[in-house]
């Protein structure tokens, strides 16, 4: 049974099942194009809501906090990189793991991988739908209550009501007690859901489904409209600017700015989006890897120089909002740019959107074909070269929670999948090394040999924490055995992992780069809290429960002789 789950797909093997597999998809994409599919993927629902609450909790010094996960993000954008030039077929992280771990971790990565992009998606599709009735109010369009949130969030309003008294609500609740009380009811039961949510979804879904040139053609105009009036806020906000706001820089220290680790990191999920269009694109082995690196070295210089200016045109303490890019110039009286600001963030989160949409089914479609899904998932349009079935099954995923469920705390969730595919990818560089499968890539990651440098950067790491680290270790000192598996474990796994890198590292010779990936997004998980990994490992239950029920059965490697 080991054996079965642990077997692995040659590279041929995954080229020849890509190519024997209908019609095949529209093959269109160049290096712009995607470069621009990866800036509508990662400048989205991030840069223009949880930017404000990370610049809230860490001040100024969160644009410190953007260089590094856009460090984290260089060293496995690389590990995709040369993974997708190996392996040019759609799938990603899925099929990467198929080649280096064996079936048993592709299914992981792959169930990882909903988490990703369906999961977020419900997310950002909650996140326009604020947005957009926001800007509808602007316009003097009112949309009724009930018909713009989740049924929690009224029905929360309402106890909380009970208890404190109306006058005494503010915010979210004073709106959703509004939805609840003026809410049509069957059998008493208020119907309450969020249509603008739902409705984005079908739309996008559509334009999905009916092919990967209109979805590029839309994500392009989407994107040069959205990069556009983010220049005009960095280039206008400049003006505004008072030096005296990024004084002090850090005012809540490193724990301040740490605090921020999921909303930073969701600001960069979707560089990896670009790799589920290998099959899409005129020349993948060229193309993928210069887009990854383009879109993500844009984004980051984008996302530092925003945060800067928005910390510096208002205090930090002010930027605790929903749509921080409008706020600040409302703060400073400069109303018409807020208005525009409002309108392109709806545009820039259905880009996202559109993306993330166009993402998932190609996962779907890649599992189906090796026998892990239904044979209905890998099914081909033969009219817009889709994955059709894929396609609408996606947007049912997507756009049936996002109508009734509230999913604030998808946020993190959805950081901890990436992080566990992104550590993946970057292991799999390392094993391509050492099995010789390098031989076979167009890209490489840069090679530094990393014999001594991973074992003494882990001695200077020991060293820096026992001179610089005192209050957390003063800390962990009041902490029992429990406290530190439930909030701390990880931290244990960080730096485990940092030692036995160090040791394979001098005896294998492996490959910096990669080795610094796992480590820096190893550390950023250990940031997430620990009920973000119980829900985890419940999904992760989950998926293993469908694996052994359908995909361990039916895989295609089951008719491979051993």
């Amino acid at each position: 049974m080991a054996n079965r789950l642990f077997r692995k797909k040659s590279v041929e093997q995954i080229l020849s099942d890509s190519e024997s597999h209908g019609s095949g998809l529209a093959k269109i994409l160049g290096v712009r194009d995607l470069v621009s599919l990866g800036i509508a993927a990662i400048v989205g629902a991030g840069i223009f809501s949880t930017i404000g609450l990370a610049s809230y909790n860490g001040g100024p010094a969160v644009s410190l906090l953007f260089v590094f996960v856009a460090f984290a993000c260089v060293f496995t954008a690389l590990s995709y990189a040369q993974f997708a030039s190996t392996v040019p077929v759609s799938g990603s992280a899925y099929t990467y793991a198929y080649v280096a771990f064996g079936e048993l971790f592709a299914w992981i990565i792959g169930w990882a991988l909903v988490l990703e992009y369906a999961v977020s998606n419900m997310v950002v599709a909650i996140s326009w739908s604020q947005y957009f009735v926001s800007m509808c109010e602007g316009f003097g369009i009112h949309i009724p209550r009930w018909l713009t949130m989740a049924p929690a969030y009224a029905s929360e309003a309402y106890a909380k009501m009970q208890e404190v008294g109306e006058e005494n609500l503010s915010g979210i609740d004073k709106i959703g007690l509004q939805a609840f009380e003026t809410a049509p009811r069957i059998a008493g039961f208020p119907i309450i859901f969020d249509l603008p949510a739902g409705l984005i979804t079908v739309f996008v879904t559509w334009l999905v489904y009916i092919g990967i040139k209109e979805s590029r053609r839309a994500s392009n105009i989407m994107v040069v409209i959205k990069i556009g009036v983010i220049l005009a806020v960095i280039f206008g906000g400049l003006f505004f600017v008072k030096p005296e706001n990024w004084t002090p820089f850090a005012p809540k220290g490193l724990g301040g700015v740490l605090s921020g680790v999921a909303a930073v990191f969701f600001a960069f999920i979707g560089f990896d989006s670009i790799s589920t269009t290998a099959e899409e694109c005129k020349n993948p082995q060229r193309d993928l890897p210069k887009a990854m690196i383009y879109c993500l070295v844009i984004c980051a210089v984008l996302y530092v120089a925003i945060t800067l200016v928005l910390t510096g045109m208002v205090n930090y303490s002010e930027l605790n909002v929903k749509d921080p890019l409008a706020y600040v110039f409302h703060y400073v009286g400069f109303d018409q740019m807020a208005g525009i600001i409002s309108v392109t963030s709806v545009i820039a989160i259905t880009s996202a959107l559109l993306v993330f949409q166009l993402a998932q089914p190609r996962i779907w479609m890649t599992m189906s074909r090796d026998g892990l899904l239904s044979k209905k998932f890998a099914k081909i349009h033969p009219k817009y070269k889709t994955p059709s079935y894929a396609t609408i099954v996606t947007g049912f995923v997507v756009a049936v929670p996002a109508l009734f469920m509230k999913m604030d705390f998808f946020v993190d969730l959805t950081s901890v999948g990436t992080f566990f595919a992104f550590i993946l990818v970057c292991g799999g560089v390392l094993y391509m090394d050492h099995s010789g499968l390098s031989e076979k890539s167009k890209f490489k990651v840069p090679y530094v040999n990393g014999k001594y440098v991973v074992g003494i950067g882990f001695i200077v790491g020991l060293v820096l924490l026992y001179l610089y680290g005192q209050d957390g270790l003063s800390e962990w000192r009041t902490l029992g055995t429990k406290q530190v598996i439930l909030h701390k474990s990880l931290v244990v796994v960080f730096w485990g992992t940092w030692f036995v890198m160090s040791i394979f590292s001098f005896k294998n010779n492996f490959s910096l780069l990669p080795v610094m990936g796992i480590l820096i997004n190893l550390y950023l998980m250990s940031e997430l809290g620990a009920s973000n990994w119980l829900i985890f490992i419940i999904w992760l239950v989950i998926g293993l429960v469908i694996y052994f029920m359908y995909g361990y059965r039916h895989s295609k490697l089951n008719s491979v002789k051993e």
